[in-house]
């Protein structure tokens, strides 16, 4: 064995000794590939319960309806019918439609947020709602965001539930939400969230029907993506690096879009270093919490005092592509909008109905050319356990914390550099080898 691979194993087992002897035995187990899945949702038009309003509404096939409720109030989904092996471990994610993502920056607010309550499943057979023995597997308090993720483990429970006791950081308080859950059995491959400005905010929220997971949905039916909004109006990329760190810790999924730049540039021409340093802050941060970053071209504007500066702007999130190889590459906004001036409102920044529309359907074909396709299966990339294309730094991150039990490989088969059948230290000291030349 040679002396570099030898210190690498004592490195990395230096590490995973502090780990429990459970999350040993897991992590060096004999692992079955699976080629990169989806993450459908299982629970449209399930069955559904709760004590007050249509709770229908949550789960049908519009998101610009609501379950709207008063006070204490729960709402179940019996997902009995759904075979097992779809729902052995879910994701689910509500949905409310106050424009700002985070309600304490620049002084938003919200209107029928769920802010306390719990996410509980219980193992009754389905048809009839079960009042008794719920299991708790969540807890939130004092939540200030307009929509959240829960990992679920559903194996033997046949019905979850959100159970709401506190709304807009009060009792009594009103409700009013969408929810969806996931298969992420095979591991949370299709999950996104897009930082942003009001341009964001305004365009990217799912509940007008014609979202990116729709448009998505659209190319190709295998897939359905679990998309959060996290754009709100006002803010710069200072905001937005202020804040990283707490909004990844109540995001499991994998996708993270940073689309900050317009109220930078708007009538500052000499900000661009400010705004590189506060986006390479908020890559780094993503990088380093396991996820992939997406950052897309800024806008260009008919308003000189922000569409002069654009392209100075722009040269800043070219110098991101050049110095950050993990980050993928989303829509280019400026040619977009340079070209097709007619797709903004009177106000020559932001974008007009069908410019919002345009702007959805470009995200979302941009990351099936650049995204999805790469994730077919076609090409295994040795190393590319996040099944981005390439074998980056992010890989590296992604595999030490699975080996922790942290983390979830979603290309397994590019994790067995030795091809010996076993993901395990020596394919972690392989890849850093091969990251090293």
């Amino acid at each position: 064995m040679k002396k570099s691979i030898r210190k690498c194993i004592v490195s990395v087992m230096t590490i995973l000794i502090t780990a429990s002897s459970g999350l040993l035995s897991s992590s060096f187990g004999r692992t079955v590939f699976a080629e990169v899945t989806s993450n459908p949702v299982i629970s449209k038009n399930c069955p559904v319960y709760s004590q007050t309003g249509m709770s229908s509404y949550a789960n049908d096939e519009h998101y610009f309806s609501f379950w709207n409720s008063s006070g204490a109030d729960y709402l179940a989904y019996d997902l009995s019918e759904v075979p097992e092996d779809q729902r052995q471990k879910v994701i689910a994610v509500w949905y409310n439609a106050t424009g700002a993502f985070d309600s304490t920056v620049v002084n938003g607010g919200s209107n029928g947020l769920p802010s306390d309550y719990t996410i509980e499943v219980n193992s009754a057979d389905g048809g009839t709602y079960p009042e008794d023995n719920w299991k708790v597997v969540e807890t939130v308090k004092g939540n200030t965001l307009h929509s959240r993720q829960h990992v679920v483990d559903m194996n033997d429970y046949n019905w979850i539930r959100i159970n709401i006791t506190g709304n807009d950081g009060k009792t009594g308080g009103n409700t009013s939400i969408n929810m969806d859950i996931h298969n992420v059995s095979d591991g949370i491959s299709d999950s996104w969230i897009f930082y942003g400005d009001s341009i964001t905010a305004c365009g990217m929220m799912n509940c007008y029907g014609t979202g990116f997971a729709e448009f998505v949905n659209k190319l190709d039916n295998k897939y359905f993506p679990i998309q959060e909004n996290g754009g709100i109006g006002g803010i710069t990329s200072t905001h937005g690096a202020e804040n990283i760190d707490r909004w990844l810790e109540a995001f499991p999924g994998k996708y993270v879009s940073v689309a900050y730049g317009t109220n930078d540039a708007w009538g500052n021409p000499s900000n661009t270093e400010k705004y590189y340093k506060n986006t390479a802050y908020m890559v780094e941060k993503i990088i380093e919490a396991g996820k992939i970053p997406v950052i897309p071209k800024i806008p260009y504007a008919t308003e000189t005092a922000v569409g002069d500066n654009v392209p100075s702007y722009n040269a800043m999130v070219e110098k991101i592509y050049e110095n950050y190889p993990e980050v993928i590459k989303g829509p280019d906004f400026e040619t977009l909008f340079r070209e097709n001036p007619d797709l903004l409102s009177s106000d020559g920044v932001h974008p007009n109905d069908n410019g919002y529309a345009t702007m959805r359907e470009l995200w979302a074909s941009t990351m099936y050319e650049t995204v999805y396709l790469a994730d077919s299966g076609n090409k295994v990339v040795d190393g590319d356990v996040n099944a981005d294309g390439k074998f980056t730094v992010a890989d590296l991150v992604i595999m030490q914390k699975w080996l922790l039990g942290n983390s979830t490989l979603t290309d397994w088969k590019a994790g067995d550099l030795n091809k010996d059948g076993v993901i395990d230290v020596f394919d972690l000291c392989m890849m850093r080898k091969q990251y090293a030349k």
